[in-house]
């Protein structure tokens, strides 16, 4: 049976049943670090208009512990939600641009589990860095988004924390996979932490 074509929202053909990425990339000026993720929640699950907008996601808890040595600084006090205005002054301060690795995917099952997502339009990496001069390196967060970035780039995958060398934009960046910051990954906040630290230490951020 031939599937039946739907339109995405720019007017582009989409399968149907094809979620199209609800947020633009957040491309800082100056930025040095991108950091890419799968795909967004669904929208119930969010506690933000943001990046890892899941409150059970500890990726700002691990930037809060890596930059503040306080894992609740992006918590709202006395809520379940964290405080976008102080992410986005904090990110765009410091040069961290965030987007993920799929543009338009297909949810196989009803949850937020990346490995029931089924990447229909991966993000092209090349034309993303080419709008963002000064990142010398990307950071994928999680298995998902780095089978997703290592087959759009047709390169082998570091080992998790580790980095390889990618030509991309016309330029050498450093290719990092980092622990996903979902709790169904099986490390503490404190280990996962430490990891991270040492990318934003490469990138010249720490």
């Amino acid at each position: 049976m031939e599937k039946k074509e739907c339109r995405r929202p720019d007017g582009g053909a989409a399968e149907c049943g094809a979620e199209s990425h609800p947020l633009p990339p957040f491309l800082p000026e100056g930025a040095r670090l991108l950091m890419l993720g799968s795909f967004p929640p669904k929208r119930e699950r969010w506690s933000m208009e943001f990046f890892y907008p899941n409150f059970q996601n500890d990726m700002w808890r691990i930037v809060g512990t890596v930059f503040f040595g306080d894992r609740d600084r992006f918590v709202v006090p006395g809520s379940r939600r964290f405080d976008r205005e102080r992410i986005v002054a904090f990110c765009t301060e410091r040069g961290i641009a965030l987007y993920d690795t799929a543009e338009e995917v297909i949810r196989t099952r009803d949850n937020a589990s990346d490995k029931f997502l089924e990447v229909v339009r991966p993000v092209d990496p090349a034309a993303l860095l080419g709008r963002l001069p000064a990142c010398r390196a990307v950071a994928v967060t999680g298995q998902k988004a780095a089978d997703t970035f290592a087959e759009a780039v047709g390169c082998a995958q570091p080992p998790v924390g580790g980095c390889v060398e990618v030509t991309l934009a016309g330029r050498t960046v450093q290719f990092w996979r980092m622990p996903s910051s979902s709790r169904a990954y099986p490390k503490p906040l404190e280990e996962k932490a430490a990891v991270y630290r040492r990318l934003f230490e490469a990138a010249g951020l720490l």
